[in-house]
């Protein structure tokens, strides 16, 4: 008895460590823990619709964009509602060429419709400008501190056009230099899982 009790033990003990050496699984297997999902949705919501905006953001942040979600805003009057989203356009979580991107926004396009009730969802990505440290950043004389390079409006009966709209450059608006750093190769898309740490600044 107690030689099969032994045995059982070192075959326990063997699997532990065949399992810990095991390499895990990709990330996008891994829940988000839904406590870092509900600092990121607060913290990046914005508008007058503001639980809303954090629903939203509960929806999207459970991915981790490769051109970062820095705010989730939604605006409404009665019962018609917008919704803005803000990317960063630069320092990429890994490589991002053209495709890599309008991927990204037409992801962003469809998850936004299918996590909310609103009509309208505007993207926009903005690169920081370069400043001068004395110059004013608020009030009446600031200067802005960023800049959008690509931006596009689609509404809810459009979106199963937006991949086409994105393809072709359709009333799509990019910064011919931001448009040119998007060269061809390889590309990382969403991974879901994966860390998106809450009260991200714009990248500078």
């Amino acid at each position: 008895m107690r030689s099969a009790l032994a045995t059982l033990a070192l075959g326990f003990v063997a699997w532990l460590t065949l399992a810990a050496a095991t390499p895990a699984p990709h990330a996008a297997k891994t829940p988000m823990p839904r406590s870092i999902v509900e600092l990121n949705a607060n913290a990046r919501a914005e508008g007058n619709r503001h639980s809303d905006a954090v629903d939203l953001g509960r929806h999207l942040l459970t991915t981790v964009w490769p051109a970062q979600v820095l705010k989730i805003r939604v605006d409404g009057v009665g019962k018609h509602e917008v919704a803005g989203l803000m990317l960063s356009g630069v320092k990429f979580h890994g490589h991002l060429d053209e495709r890599g991107f309008t991927d990204e926004i037409a992801s962003l396009v469809k998850q936004t419709f299918a996590g909310s009730r609103v009509e309208e969802v505007d993207i926009w990505a903005v690169e920081p400008i370069p400043f001068d440290k004395l110059e004013p950043v608020s009030g009446d004389y600031a200067e802005p501190t960023d800049r959008i390079v690509f931006s596009i409006t689609v509404r809810r009966n459009e979106k199963s056009s937006v991949d086409k709209r994105l393809k072709q450059g359709k009333n799509v608006f990019w910064a011919p230099d931001f448009h040119g750093k998007l060269k061809p190769g390889k590309r990382e898309g969403p991974v879901r899982g994966s860390p998106n740490p809450a009260n991200s600044p714009p990248s500078t």
